[in-house]
């Protein structure tokens, strides 16, 4: 590529509950708008199949992280070579996107990727004790004891006195700290904190509504959980099933052949993250013995879950790491001056 980095291709991936919304979001400078004036034209987002525009999200269904990355990212990928050739791919991924595009690309059933960006957890995926609690309890809970195969942000919308209006009600009186029902379930949904998925005050008045809120991070099936919960339980990314016969060609423990996968990863976190902790600092870590020099760690101060994505000075604080990473690993572009940058 030249000094704009044009000619490279840039493939966004959203995590569970939200959608390729978090990346077009019109109330803020969203990532697309910024990759296109930094040079980086050719921007493709996938909705993959725990995006929230798809309707069988909230039923029963047994998809597993184990499914995305064998069965999401290889066609979808296929479907972009098709298109750009042989340009790079760079990829930026968010929570459960990044855990299953680093389960593909660590476990061999995606390859040719120039760089990768992980915001908020990688291969290791830690949680609060709450989370823990939740994760272990949850999804057997809500399909078997309140009879909802789905948990939806928009619950406080339901009849009154039904159970899903209920337990919102219920939700809501633990989280006094705003008036927005769609946060309080959030942060139920995802994480330990008040709230849990991003800091309050680097959300644009416009995102931060009930009807925003449900509508960047909507209903999603109780299934994903499960097998969060078995990665959090391995302290690594590891199969739901390993007995399934579908994924034999995936590994096990997705960390197993950490030092043979050349492409370079920028982990992102942000210092106030209560939904994946530290996830991103133990998984650097981990790499960095496995490959020393080949991954990068960056911490983003003042920052949650979800805000380094649809935070309203993301464009500021985040983003331009993001572009300086992936313009470096095309020879594009100097190391990023950390000085240049608010904190």
């Amino acid at each position: 590529g030249d000094e704009r980095g044009d000619g490279d291709v840039v493939l966004l991936l959203h995590g569970l509950t939200s959608s390729s919304d978090i990346f077009v979001m019109p109330e803020i400078t969203n990532l697309v708008t910024f990759l296109h004036r930094n040079g980086f034209d050719d921007v493709w987002t996938l909705d993959f199949r725990m995006s929230s525009h798809f309707p069988y999200d909230i039923e029963t269904r047994g998809s597993t992280l184990d499914d995305i990355a064998h069965y999401d990212y290889p066609p979808a990928l296929a479907e972009i070579r098709r298109h750009v050739g042989e340009r790079r791919i760079h990829v930026i991924a968010h929570c459960l996107g990044s855990v299953s595009f680093c389960m593909s690309l660590f476990g061999g059933a995606v390859d040719g990727i120039a760089s990768l960006v992980c915001n908020s957890v990688g291969l290791t995926p830690r949680v609060p004790a709450w989370s823990k609690a939740k994760l272990a309890f949850a999804a057997t809970a809500f399909e078997y004891v309140f009879g909802l195969p789905y948990i939806d942000p928009r619950f406080s919308d339901a009849p009154p006195f039904s159970r899903r209006w209920l337990l919102a009600k219920a939700v809501s009186a633990f989280h006094p700290e705003c008036r927005e029902p769609a946060c309080h379930m959030q942060s139920f949904m995802w994480g330990s904190g008040r709230p849990a998925m991003y800091v309050h005050r680097n959300l644009a008045r416009e995102t931060h509504t009930h009807e925003r809120l449900a509508d960047l991070n909507g209903a999603t099936g109780v299934q994903y959980y499960r097998h969060v919960n078995k990665m959090v339980r391995a302290g690594r990314a590891v199969k739901c099933y390993p007995e399934d016969p579908r994924h034999a060609a995936l590994p096990d423990d997705y960390l197993e052949r950490a030092a043979e996968v050349s492409t370079p990863i920028l982990f992102l976190t942000g210092d106030r993250n209560n939904v994946f902790t530290d996830s991103n600092i133990v998984c650097h870590g981990i790499l960095d013995r496995a490959a020393p020099g080949r991954h990068e760690l960056q911490l983003l101060p003042g920052y949650g879950h979800i805000d380094p994505i649809i935070g309203k000075n993301a464009h500021i604080d985040v983003f331009p790491r993001m572009v300086d990473f992936i313009k470096r690993q095309a020879g594009v572009s100097e190391p990023w001056q950390r000085a240049s940058m608010r904190t």
